[in-house]
């Protein structure tokens, strides 16, 4: 396979292969990067000399996929994850950008913090990069200054406790954020009182199958409740990450907010069901917002056909497998995914309740439109050209052995393929190919156009 996919220095000529668009799959279509951009695409494009060709020719060829909620735990948590494994895993899985969160030790919650992980990515990322500033009573006022800093994703608010520090629980913080600055705050919503009352009044025998009363719906929609009501007053424009209800859902096309309010989903919540995850998986499959059971699943699969789902986030949230087996309630949350996102999404099109373009409308259009990226898109003379080669012919189990993070483990081991993804390309540099690393790490910060 490294045959089929030689070493680029940033220009590359994809020949044949089924080119995936927002709407339509082009059959023999040619994807020609020059200098690391988009050049042109179409039906049997000149070869220039120089150029390497890459025969893609009964293949999928995917623009350059972004996941928009990852958590990489670097600095102070190493020991789960670092930006190195976490970009390494990304790449392997065909994400060529990701917008990683703040909640790590210490938070990233000044410039300060967010250079610092800048300089930690530099030279040791392998995929494109953008971090996001974490809210918190202290700097509420000041966020609108410091969103607009090369290499940052934007705004995060924790309005529920979940891994980490960061939390703005109450709508006086909360509407100070959202009225310093401008650009769309990422959001995960679920109310503080309400998880704090559940946590009180906690049996003393519980399981890890009482996740999701202990997270309960209660706490999902009055919290989202309660933001609605904010982004009403105040006209920001918010991401509601990780829905993991269909009230919240209901909600949200009933107060019809428009572009104001837009959802993502995770992978885990369309791909897991309870009760039989946490029986199958016990606590691999604890999350914050929790999975719930198969009427949520629907509706949320439903709305990721429909469009009322915007975007599919991982929230890849790696642990060790040690702390992963203490016992419940005791065991953090979090489900390592970064590199099983489009393998999942290639099943869903397998078993017909999405489609390819669906893809590269969840994790490229819809991405770069939300959060604004400059130059990350679908293939567009111009933007970067970031390349993702799927062989979807790839269906046998998938073995834990692809896997690139840190953890060591993966609800989806075993699972059954419907596509791998075989080559990655960021900007014309092939970076991943034959499950290896190829040349050194190149990431850069994400371009956003801002204003």
């Amino acid at each position: 396979m490294n045959n089929a996919f030689p070493a680029t220095t940033g220009d590359v000529l994809v020949r044949g292969g089924q080119v995936v668009t927002a709407s339509e799959v082009l059959d023999g279509t040619d994807v020609l990067v020059r200098d690391g951009k988009v050049e042109a695409v179409g039906p049997v494009l000149d070869a220039p000399a120089d150029v390497p060709v890459v025969n893609a020719a009964g293949l999928l060829v995917f623009p350059g996929l972004i996941d928009t909620q990852v958590h990489f735990r670097e600095p102070g948590l190493e020991h789960k994850e670092d930006l190195a494994s976490g970009a390494l895993a990304a790449v392997a899985g065909g994400i060529t950008g990701f917008c990683e969160m703040p909640n790590t030790k210490p938070p990233t919650t000044n410039p300060a913090a967010l250079e610092d992980k800048l300089a930690r990515a530099a030279g040791r990322c392998r995929a494109d990069h953008a971090f996001f500033l974490g809210a918190s009573r202290e700097n509420a006022d000041q966020l609108g200054e410091w969103e607009t800093m090369p290499g940052c994703a934007g705004v995060k608010v924790f309005m529920g406790s979940s891994t980490g520090t960061l939390l703005v629980d109450d709508d006086e913080t909360l509407e100070r954020v959202l009225r310093s600055g401008s650009r769309r705050v990422a959001i995960h919503s679920e109310d503080e009182d309400r998880l704090v009352e559940l946590a009180q009044g906690r049996p003393e025998h519980v399981t890890v199958a009482d996740h999701p009363k202990l997270r309960d719906i209660e706490a999902a929609v009055r919290s989202t409740t309660r933001l609605l009501d904010l982004v009403e007053r105040t006209g920001r424009r918010v991401h509601i990450l990780h829905i993991s209800t269909a009230d919240e859902i209901a909600i949200v096309k009933e107060r019809n907010l428009g572009e104001l309010v837009t959802l993502e989903a995770t992978p885990n919540h369309l791909f897991m069901c309870a009760p039989e995850c946490y029986e199958r998986w016990g606590t691999l499959a604890q999350m914050n917002p929790p999975v719930r059971d198969r009427r949520h699943q629907d509706a949320i699969r439903e709305a990721v056909a429909d469009g009322t789902i915007s975007v599919i986030g991982s929230d890849h949230a790696p642990h060790t497998a040690e702390e992963k087996a203490g016992s419940y309630p005791n065991t953090p949350s979090g489900i390592p995914g970064v590199q099983t996102t489009v393998p999942l999404l290639l099943t869903a099109v397998r078993d017909g309740w999405l489609t390819y373009p669906h893809i590269v409308r969840l994790l490229s259009k819809r991405a770069r439109e939300i959060y604004g990226f400059a130059t990350k898109g679908p293939f567009e003379k111009g933007r970067d050209g970031d390349v993702v080669i799927v062989d979807p012919s790839i269906t046998e189990p998938l073995p834990l052995s692809w896997l690139r993070s840190q953890t060591g483990f993966s609800p989806f081991e075993g699972m059954e393929l419907a596509g791998w993804p075989v080559a990655t390309f960021v900007r014309g540099r092939l970076v991943y190919a034959a499950h290896k690393e190829v040349g050194n790490p190149i990431g850069a910060p994400i371009e956003y156009a801002l204003g």
